[in-house]
C-alpha cells in the first residue's frame, strides 16, 4: 500500500511539472511575441499611412509594427514618454525638443523621414503685390512652428527679423513689418479653419492640414523656398531605448525602398523624402 501511496505521489509531482512547464513555455512565447511587436503612436495621414506601409515590411523579418493612432498633438509624445509607444511618427525635431523642455522628458529624433512642403495660403490674393496693408496673417502659437512661418515671410521681403534669429524668431523679433502686418496665433490643428475667417489675407499651413478644405502645396502663394531639415518629420523614441531591436528594426522599415517609393509615388505634390 506504501508503494502504491508513492507511486501516486511521484505521478502526480510528474503531472505537475508538466503543467508548470507548459505554462511556463506558453509564457515565454507569449513574452517572446510581445518583444517583436512595436508600437508606434502617429495622428493623421500621411504619417499614419507611412507607418503602416512601414509595418508591412517589418513583417517578413517576423516584427510586428502596430499603429496607435491618436488624435492631438500631444498625445503622441506623452505615450512615447510614459512608455506606452515605443516610438512616435508625427513631428518634426524642434517640435520634439520644445516638448522635452516643457515636460521634463528625454525623447529623441531618430531618424528623419519626409520634409513636408509647407507655405501660407490666401482665399483673395493671387500675388505678393496684391496683400493689402494692415491684413491679418495667421500663423502657429507654436515656437517651433512660429519662427519657421515668419522666416517664409522674410524671404519674400514682408517682414524683417534681427539678425540672426533665422527660424527662431517670434513677432517680437520683427524689426520691419511695411505692410503692418496684424498676426494672429493659431493651434496648429486650427489653421485650416483660420483661412475662412473675415479679413485674413494669409494662413500658414502644413499638407495635411490644409488638405481639409481642399488645398495643396501647388495653391501657397508663398512657399518655403529652402528646405531645412531640421523640420522633417522624425521617427522620435526615447533615450532609454533608441538603441533597442526594437527601434533598430522600425528603422530599417521605415527607411525601406518601400517607403521611399510610396512617399514618391504617393505624395510627391506635399512632401519630399528625407532618406
Amino acid at each position: 500500500m506504501k508503494k502504491i501511496f508513492l507511486g501516486l505521489g511521484m505521478l502526480g509531482l510528474a503531472i505537475s511539472l508538466v503543467a508548470c512547464g507548459s505554462k511556463s513555455d506558453a509564457t515565454s512565447k507569449g513574452s517572446n511575441k510581445e518583444d517583436k511587436v512595436i508600437k508606434v503612436a502617429s495622428q493623421t495621414t500621411p504619417m499614419t499611412d507611412v507607418v503602416k506601409v512601414a509595418a508591412e515590411v517589418a513583417k517578413k523579418d517576423g516584427w510586428e509594427i502596430k499603429l496607435i493612432q491618436v488624435n492631438d498633438n500631444v498625445a503622441y509624445n506623452d505615450m512615447v514618454a510614459s512608455k506606452e509607444a515605443d516610438a512616435s511618427f508625427a513631428e518634426h525635431k524642434p517640435f520634439m525638443e520644445k516638448y522635452n523642455s516643457e515636460k521634463g522628458t528625454d525623447l529623441v529624433a531618430i531618424q528623419p523621414i519626409y520634409d513636408a512642403k509647407v507655405g501660407f495660403y490666401s482665399k483673395e490674393y493671387k500675388s505678393v503685390d496684391a496683400i493689402p496693408e494692415g491684413t491679418k496673417v495667421a500663423i502657429p502659437n507654436d515656437a517651433s512652428n512660429e519662427g519657421r512661418a515668419l522666416a517664409i515671410l522674410a524671404d519674400y521681403g514682408l517682414i524683417t527679423l534681427k539678425d540672426g534669429v533665422g527660424v527662431n524668431g517670434t513677432v517680437k523679433d520683427i524689426t520691419d513689418n511695411p505692410k503692418k502686418f496684424e498676426f494672429l496665433a493659431v493651434d496648429l490643428l486650427n489653421l485650416a479653419e483660420a483661412y475662412s475667417e473675415p479679413n485674413v489675407s494669409l494662413v500658414y499651413n502644413y499638407p495635411t492640414y490644409i488638405a481639409k478644405i481642399g488645398l495643396k502645396p501647388s495653391d501657397a502663394l508663398l512657399l518655403e523656398k529652402t528646405i531645412d531639415q531640421r523640420f522633417s518629420i522624425q521617427v522620435v523614441a526615447r533615450a532609454d531605448n533608441e538603441n533597442s531591436a526594437k527601434i533598430k528594426e522600425l528603422k530599417k522599415a521605415m527607411t525601406s525602398e518601400k517607403v521611399k517609393k510610396f512617399l514618391e509615388d504617393k505624395h510627391s505634390d506635399t512632401l519630399i523624402p528625407a532618406f
